[in-house]
Order: structure tokens, then sequence, then C-alpha cells
């Protein structure tokens, strides 16, 4: 087992024991157990009362952050010659085709999300074994594969985040960072909490919400009042 660090034990004393903690408390006690010296993530996590092996009990959407993700999200349009002044004048950090699907097919993959065009999807999906892994495989119900490349561009730069249930149940997100204010990542955490109700599949039975914790990158985990949540 191993040892506590002076920094994990002091943020663990400050964590009252079996307390579930409203969604505003946790956004100002994550800052407090936060000992990094980088600005860390905050991070949410969801354990859902559903079976992902079952297509009709698979969550997934997007939402966008109203505060941003507080990262600097580096983005890749693959497109056709006509549509690149578009993506560039959007904010996207590489723009071209066949030249990065190369660099792509070579290991490459420095970048944070790939948005592209339906008629280019067929260059794409052999790059399924690069890209699939690391999250990056552009997908329509994630509105990364779409004709409206800047309006895709600028809605990620502005915060816009997809996320998925993993084979355990859990929905894993990122809502911000540690220097955003309290009322940032309590917005934050409240717009992805709020889309996971709304996704709740017809046929999930039981309880539907089942955990949610909050915590920061390295920090432990807070856990939040879920009656308070869907109040």
């Amino acid at each position: 087992m191993s040892k506590l660090t002076k920094n994990k034990k002091v943020a663990l004393e400050k964590i009252v024991k079996d307390k579930a903690y409203t969604l505003t408390e946790a956004s100002t006690l994550v800052k407090d157990l936060t000992y990094t010296k980088f600005n860390a993530s905050v991070d949410v996590d969801v354990r859902l009362g559903v079976d992902p092996r079952k297509a009709n009990q698979m969550v997934r959407g997007v939402v966008t952050l109203p505060h941003g993700t507080g990262k600097n999200v580096r983005v890749l349009v693959l497109c056709t010659p006509d549509k690149a002044d578009e993506a560039k004048e959007a904010g996207a950090d590489y723009v071209g085709l066949d030249d990065y699907i190369e660099k792509l097919k070579s290991g490459w993959t420095d970048l944070d999300i790939i948005i592209t065009m339906p008629s280019v999807m067929g260059k794409i999906g052999a790059l399924g074994r690069v890209l699939g892994p690391r999250g990056l495989m552009p997908n329509p119900k994630s509105g990364t594969v779409t004709m409206e490349i800047g309006k895709a561009v600028r809605e990620v730069k502005a915060g816009k985040i997809d996320f998925k249930v993993d084979k355990f149940g859990i929905v894993h997100a990122s809502v911000g960072k540690v220097q955003f204010n309290a009322e940032q990542i309590k917005d934050n955490a409240h717009e992805f909490l709020s889309m996971i109700q709304k996704l709740k599949p017809s046929s999930s039975k039981g309880a539907y919400i089942k955990s949610v914790y909050m915590s920061s990158t390295m920090s432990p985990g807070i856990k939040l009042d879920i009656r308070s949540l869907l109040d």
C-alpha cells in the first residue's frame, strides 16, 4: 500500500467522512483540496444504472460548458480545399487532408479533436486503429462529422465536449480548471450533469444516477448529494 503524501493527507482531512456535498459546496472544496503546481483539471465522474452492452442503454452526448474547458483545444480539420478557408477562419489549428492523414498513419496524434466532412470519412476509416483508442475518431453524433466545419470548430473552441458511458457504466468528463472560480466550476458541472439527466434511456430501470464524484487532478474525490443535483 502506497504511503500518503503530506498534501494528500491534509486534503483528506478536509473531507467530512460519509458526507455527500451539494454541488455548490463541492465546487468550493475542490479548489481547497488541490496542491498541484499546475492548473489542474476539475473532473466529474457519474456512475449510471445502465448496461452499456445494450444499445438501447448507451448514454452518449455533447454539451457546451458555459465557461469553456479552460484548455487550449488543438483542432485538426480534415477537409477538401473548398472548406479549408472556413476552417482556418474559425480557428482550426491544423487544416488539410491527405498530408495529415499520412501523418496520422505514422503515429502523429499531437491534437485533441478531429473534425471532418461526410465525404472524407471513407479515407479516415482506415485510421480506426490509431484514432479509436485515443478517442479521436470523428463521429456524426458528437458533431465532428459535418458540412458546417466553421460552426463545429467554433463550438469546440468555445467549450463543447462530448462524452460516453464506458463499459463499467461510468461517464467521465473534465468540466474546467481549478483556477476557475467556484461559481464557474459549479455552472459547468451543472450543465454537464443536466445533460446526463436528459439523456436517461427509456429502457433504464431503477436508479439512473447511482453516484457522482468531483475531483481535481491528483486530489481525493468529493461525493456529491444526488438528491440536491436532481432538485
